[in-house]
């Protein structure tokens, strides 16, 4: 079995998208808390179909702000 993948990106409004490759269901929702928990927050999450499958999708979305106020 792969290793599980990570696709994150970080807009110029601080908007952070991830999405978690290789997994399904509890184990993709796992990973997907970790990049919260590291972010430090989560506007929205979005099971796609995937997460239902072998090759699971969770997508999150949350923002990031310079914490030393630049």
């Amino acid at each position: 079995m792969a290793s599980p993948q990570f696709d994150i990106k970080i807009g110029r409004d601080g908007k952070v998208t991830v999405k978690v490759h290789g997994v399904s269901g509890s184990k993709c929702i796992e990973l997907s808390d970790m990049v919260r928990d590291i972010v430090g927050r989560e506007d929205s999450r979005k099971l796609t179909s995937e997460y239902y499958g072998g090759d699971g999708h969770v997508r999150i979305n949350a923002e990031v702000h310079d914490r030393t106020g630049r």
